[in-house]
């Protein structure tokens, strides 16, 4: 079995020039990841690779530029402010499918995985937990796993790995990132209802975290035989599958059961898939693959936007040149639901910012990134009702979209579209 030892000594296998994964959200291992902070003095040219993490990422403070270079492939909260003085250097924008083949096919080499981990069960499995994301890809391609040991990582069914596979471990018992659903605000409702009327029963939902997600989820406890394919879930799916609403009897890839790459969320949701054979978390290669969305039937897939233009170009990733999040699995889940039978691909964002500004605009920002092209745009939601763009002329597409703007930006954006087009 497993031979623990000190963080310091698991960590010590890092090396200059080494490339190092770091695991997924609530699953990223603090302890180790700090550890490796604290031997930074000697470390020079050390390749960090994740997506979006929680907790401590001050290895991507200026002060350590010339001991680690970070590679974001998606950026949580926590490493926004760090990366804003060198974002052209760190961040990869790429779809979150095409991720694990970067590792697979040796484009970028790992040298050493650091990950948070179940302890074996009988059988010498560990779970990787609610996050098996681009991580089981990164298990199976470093040189080196490296693992925090953690008794209460829930154990999830799914992809798993053999604790001799592990090269050094670290055993330390810690609750998991835990964040808690807010209030949600009347316009997130009233775009979650706009939603809900679209899904019929025996759809397959993708949802995402956040306000619409969980308002979504709210306003389906009626509906019947819905199933859930997903890149992520959090808290807003527990009062959906307690409803009964949830069958999953309809879906022709893994029918009766709910198939996400991660969750994140609070104790409660981390509880529900703790040894519940219903879930199924696997690689994002598998689960945001269009070819494989798209079998299922009616997929409505529900993704989130900073700013949408007349034309219906989406940015999702950036506030201008200014990295927010990422690329992720928009795109994955948008073709895939628009190549299901009666699929919805839906963009959902409320129709102004906290300031007040308007969300649809005649132009993006300069420097914003096209997540979502117009020609892959279909539905777009606000507040103030839907839009169907497909198979509409820019004309026809502007018109629609100023309809669902917040109305005291109409005139405006109705202004600058008759001096763009007309």
């Amino acid at each position: 079995m497993l031979k623990y030892v000190s963080a310091e000594e698991a960590v010590s296998v890092i090396k200059s020039n080494d490339h190092v994964f770091i695991h997924s959200a609530a699953a990223t291992p603090q302890v180790l990841v700090g550890a490796m902070i604290k031997k930074a003095h000697e470390l020079k040219n050390v390749h960090l690779y994740h997506i979006h993490t929680e907790g401590d990422c001050s290895y991507a403070k200026p002060e350590y530029k010339d001991n680690f270079k970070v590679h974001s492939f998606f950026n949580g909260g926590n490493i926004r402010s760090a990366t804003n003085n060198h974002l052209a250097s760190c961040y990869i924008p790429i779809f979150l499918s095409d991720i694990p083949h970067l590792f697979s096919n040796r484009k970028i080499e790992l040298d050493v995985a650091l990950v948070q981990l179940s302890p074996p069960d009988a059988h010498g499995m560990c779970s990787l937990g609610p996050s098996v994301d681009i991580s089981i890809a990164a298990l199976h391609n470093a040189k080196k796993i490296i693992a925090q040991i953690n008794p209460l990582m829930p154990r999830t069914f799914g992809e798993q790995i053999h604790y001799s596979k592990i090269f050094k471990a670290h055993y330390f018992e810690t609750p998991l990132y835990s964040s808690a659903p807010i209030k949600e605000k009347p316009e997130i409702l009233a775009i979650g209802q706009h939603i809900a009327n679209m899904i019929e029963d025996g759809s397959t939902i993708q949802l995402g975290i956040g306000g619409i997600p969980n308002a979504v989820c709210s306003l389906l406890t009626n509906h019947k035989d819905l199933g859930i394919h997903t890149e992520m879930f959090s808290d807003g799916l527990l009062p959906l599958y307690e409803s009964g609403a949830i069958t999953g009897k309809h879906k022709i890839k893994h029918p009766n059961k709910i198939v996400s790459s991660f969750v994140i969320g609070s104790k409660k949701i981390y509880d529900f898939i703790d040894n519940n054979p219903s879930v199924l978390l696997l690689d994002c290669s598998y689960t945001n693959n269009p070819h494989i969305i798209a079998q299922n039937p009616k997929v409505v897939a529900v993704n989130s936007a900073i700013e949408v233009d007349l034309t219906g170009q989406v940015c999702s990733d950036s506030i201008g040149a200014r990295i927010f999040s990422g690329v992720g699995g928009q795109m994955d889940f948008i073709r895939g639901a628009a190549i299901s039978k009666g699929g919805k691909p839906i963009i959902a964002l409320p129709s102004k910012t906290a300031s007040g500004e308007s969300k649809i605009v005649p132009f993006l920002k300069p420097g914003a990134g096209v997540v979502t092209t117009r020609a892959h745009v279909q539905y777009v939601v606000t507040g103030y009702g839907v839009a169907y763009l497909h198979g509409l002329t820019l004309e026809e597409r502007s018109r629609e979209l100023i309809k669902i703007a917040a109305p005291e930006h109409r005139e405006n954006l109705e202004r600058q579209f008759f001096e763009m087009w007309l």
